[in-house]
């Protein structure tokens, strides 16, 4: 299994489908100043939990700051079984301002 880098506008096609998980992995605080809409904060004391509410058949994007840690992360999930797995390049700092209507805060 294997995970796809992709850019900000081939993401925000993948909000056209409700299935769309969004595994973000920045820190806390980041998360809770903003994040992309319906995004579900995921570090070590909660990946387990996030895999068992998230269907291994579903899109899974993966958001860091960069683009550069989701990497890893999304590797790790797609090891785990998870069929369709994306790392956004550029991260969310990108995101933000690429799609800011597809952000929102805790």
């Amino acid at each position: 299994m294997a995970f796809q880098r992709i850019s900000c506008e081939q993401a925000r096609a993948l909000f056209d489908n409700p299935a769309l998980k969004v595994a973000d992995i920045r820190d806390f605080n980041s998360y809770s100043r903003s994040h992309i809409t319906g995004a579900v904060l995921v570090d070590n004391s909660n990946v387990q939990a996030f895999m068992q509410s998230a269907p291994k058949d579903a899109p899974l994007l993966v958001c860091c700051y960069h683009g550069n840690s989701s990497q890893g992360a999304a590797g790790f999930f797609a090891e785990q079984g998870y069929q369709e797995v994306y790392s956004l390049d550029g991260g969310f700092e990108l995101w933000k301002v690429a799609a800011p209507e597809l952000c929102e805060t805790s």
